[in-house]
């Protein structure tokens, strides 16, 4: 059977002289290799449907075979999207002079005519969103072992972009369905449209909001300012949600366990946060070692910036090198005042805005849908657990 290509004819494209300076821009970029687009048509046998993997808010994802027989996975944007070029750019610029075991791996880029497209490792087991927390949508089992082998992995490629790389890299979305797994499940830190390279002579930027509620640091959401903490409660939200087993925020459960953050921090203060972990795991976990990720996640999620520990402490403190002090852990900040303020917002303007004129997205919830992802998908069911 044929499959029939992408369709991309009667779309309006961007005008000449934004085309020649996208060409010229990526022309400056090291170590990005470019693709005709016709080199990618054939990969993916001209867009096939069956090969789609994700879609995004930029546009769909397809696996594909390359030239020297690499698979791999081919993001299209969409002629439409004015913000994705921005994101195209900003993702060829920093994640093609890097490389870590936990980060994905641009092999390049197709930018000929309008057609916008980056060309990644191709990654076996999908995401954590459509895998972990999709429950009865994957086959893939999470053990304990595999778990803790995902949170410290993805600890890792973090503290890599924010205290070895130069000018050092705040990701801004990092959530569930940006962690990617290979055919071992190690994780890989995706999508880094939003990201943000901030000298190392700058303690914090600001910007207009960027990324995914639900996963936002207050004074990040609320107020513009971004620094590498912000990235840090992000990662305590995922902690959260690798634990557990459930998205950090679920309509259907009662009113009081719909926040998960809300209830890690109720069952703390009651000395029962073993109560958190995963359901499905029955007795197989280390009960001390569950409680310590968890505990980490409050850290990670503190009010207050300068209370959270940096992700190579965060490490740290998850491989054991570095005990965790409960009494260093007050209450984190909540998603329910972020909600709140959303909602204000909302009221007021419309929609909480990010600097190029996208909304933010909204939390890792039931009949949401992801966007910004290198390779994100439509948000799956929550569990119920």
């Amino acid at each position: 059977m044929t499959c029939f290509g992408l369709c991309l004819g009667g779309k309006a494209s961007p005008p000449h002289n934004r085309v020649v300076e996208i060409d010229e821009e990526i022309s400056t970029i090291e170590n990005a290799r470019v693709y005709s687009y016709r080199e990618l048509r054939a990969a993916t046998e001209d867009f096939c449907p069956v090969n789609k993997i994700g879609k995004g808010g930029f546009g769909s994802v397809y696996k594909g075979r390359l030239r020297d027989g690499k698979m791999a996975a081919i993001k299209v944007l969409s002629v439409e999207s004015k913000q994705g070029v921005k994101e195209f750019l900003t993702e060829i610029k920093v994640i093609s002079n890097i490389e870590h075991e936990n980060l994905v791996k641009l092999y390049g880029c197709c930018a000929e005519g309008d057609h916008r497209i980056l060309v990644y490792n191709y990654l076996e087991n999908n995401s954590l969103s459509q895998t972990l927390l999709g429950g009865a949508h994957s086959s893939l089992q999470f053990s304990w072992i595999t778990r803790t082998k995902i949170c410290i992995g993805v600890a890792r490629g973090l503290a890599f972009l924010h205290e070895e790389a130069q000018p050092y890299i705040v990701h801004r979305d990092i959530k569930a369905s940006n962690i990617l797994l290979d055919k071992d499940l190690t994780p890989k830190i995706s999508d880094f449209g939003l990201a943000k390279l901030i000298p190392a002579d700058l303690t914090h930027v600001s910007t207009r909001v960027a990324g995914t509620l639900g996963y936002l640091a207050p004074e990040y959401a609320m107020r513009g300012q971004l620094t590498r903490k912000a990235d840090v409660y992000s990662f305590g939200i995922l902690l959260l949600e690798i634990v557990s087993g459930r998205c950090n925020t679920n309509k259907r459960l009662p009113i009081e366990e719909q926040y998960l953050l809300e209830r890690a921090w109720r069952l703390f203060k009651k000395g029962e946060l073993i109560q958190l972990v995963d359901a499905l795991l029955g007795d197989d976990f280390d009960v001390d070692d569950a409680c310590k990720f968890l505990k980490v996640s409050l850290l990670c999620t503190q009010v207050m910036p300068k209370s959270r520990p940096s992700m190579s402490t965060v490490v740290k403190l998850l491989t054991g090198e570095m005990q965790v002090d409960d009494e260093e852990i007050s209450e984190p900040g909540m998603l329910s005042d972020l909600v709140s303020l959303r909602n204000q917002k909302n009221t007021s303007s419309g929609s909480l805005s990010t600097g190029s004129g996208k909304q933010v997205d909204s939390s890792s919830s039931a009949n949401t849908t992801a966007t910004h992802g290198t390779m994100t998908f439509t948000t799956i069911d929550d569990r119920k657990s």
